[in-house]
């Protein structure tokens, strides 16, 4: 059974702006509890390697989400040491799964490594899925063809009505809804702060912090039906 990677951000600030960011802490335990109890492993890769920042609005979550990140090889592998991007290999995962945190809007859209792993994986036969502001992973990606990966598909994410009212609309350098739209996304959504996912073509995505666990589930479910 191959592995899935955990891709996350190492931005801990909004570009020049002196507020917070980093991974959004239930957006990694949700989804990795769900695919390591249904017997997957798991890599967490990030730009740089090493430590990567929670967003401190995260960081005093609910119970189960703060028992899965004071759980020593939990927070050992994704929060401390995770693994440079450049180091992995698309052959060795069944999947990706960009994480959230509003960081990831900085360093994954234009991040080549993590593009190759992904289009690798994708070209493979494996899924992609993201979850929120993952979705500025999902932005750049391309087929063989020089198309963009979500062009046509029915791709989710943090909407641009979330992200004005979150209050976060200035502080962002594009709205992900919008930039994916722009890419020939055929963007749809639920209502704000809602779970909702959707899967298209072996890309399973959804909307914000609370669709994180489902989108985990659909993932397991639809790898159940290949032979990765």
């Amino acid at each position: 059974m191959k592995k899935i990677l955990i891709a996350e951000t190492n931005i801990d600030s909004y570009g020049s702006s002196a507020k917070q960011t980093g991974i959004w802490l239930e957006e990694i335990t949700s989804f990795y509890e769900v695919v390591t109890k249904a017997g997957y492993s798991v890599d967490f890769g990030s730009a740089k390697g090493g430590r990567v920042p929670v967003d401190p609005a995260s960081a005093n979550a609910d119970p189960e989400t703060m028992r899965i990140y004071a759980d020593p090889a939990f927070h050992r592998a994704a929060i401390e040491q995770t693994r440079k991007f450049s180091d992995l290999h698309a052959k060795d995962y069944a999947a990706i799964y960009f994480g959230g945190g509003h960081g990831a809007m900085w360093d994954f859209p234009d991040n080549t490594d993590l593009q190759k792993l992904a289009e690798g994986i994708y070209e493979n036969g494996g899924f992609i899925t993201s979850v929120c502001h993952g979705e500025a992973g999902l932005l750049n990606l391309k087929d063989r063809d020089g198309n963009y990966l979500v062009q046509g598909k029915k791709i989710n994410g943090f909407t641009d009505e979330e992200e004005r009212m979150n209050g976060t609309d200035s502080l962002v350098p594009f709205l992900g809804e919008s930039a994916l739209r722009k890419h020939g996304a055929s963007f749809v959504k639920g209502d704000p702060f809602t779970e909702f996912t959707i899967s298209d073509a072996r890309m399973i995505t959804g909307q914000n912090p609370f669709s994180s666990k489902k989108v985990a589930e659909r993932l397991v479910e639809e790898l159940g039906q290949t032979q990765l």
